[in-house]
């Protein structure tokens, strides 16, 4: 199995809607460095979500070695982006699950392959594990995801749901 480090953002919004589980189906464990480990379980402790993601045995904290790069990145990311990229390159991963554009483009400059929320669902939707993208995105947005009408128009073109 491929070796993923996951942000806070992927975690938090698919336990919200009740797909926490798909990211084990995926790639049966996940890295996460500790300051995500704290914005999705420490902040959040008396969430549902966040009582999801403690209980979830194949979510792995890692600590990251390179506190330089951390700061450095800390520069123009907040720190649980900062620190799920240099885990990802410290472990070699394979995949970073990130949904911030500019967090996105970083790891891709570092040469990190990158997903997130909306293509895990298009994947779950290829592999058969949701039956609709149109209902997964509005329960989304209903948790807070961020996502421009131009985009939700978009991706629902694109999965032949519009």
């Amino acid at each position: 199995m491929p070796k993923v480090v996951c942000n806070s953002s992927p975690l938090i919004h698919l336990a919200k809607v009740g797909k926490l589980e798909l990211l084990k189906g995926y790639f049966t464990e996940i890295s996460i460095p500790e300051a995500v480990y704290r914005e999705c379980v420490i902040d959040g402790k008396d969430r549902e979500d966040a009582k999801r993601i403690e209980n979830a045995a194949w979510i792995r904290v890692v600590d990251i070695k390179n506190i330089d790069l951390k700061k450095a990145f800390n520069t123009v990311l907040d720190e649980g982006e900062s620190e799920a990229i240099v885990l990802a390159l410290q472990e070699s991963a394979d995949l970073i699950l990130l949904d911030d554009y500019e967090a996105r483009e970083l790891a891709r400059t570092y040469g990190l392959k990158v997903t997130g929320t909306i293509g895990l669902l298009i994947k779950a939707k290829y592999e058969g594990d949701i039956s609709s993208i149109d209902e997964m995105l509005k329960k989304l947005r209903r948790t807070g995801f961020w996502l421009s009408d131009d985009l939700y128009t978009k991706i629902l073109r694109d999965e032949g749901e519009l």
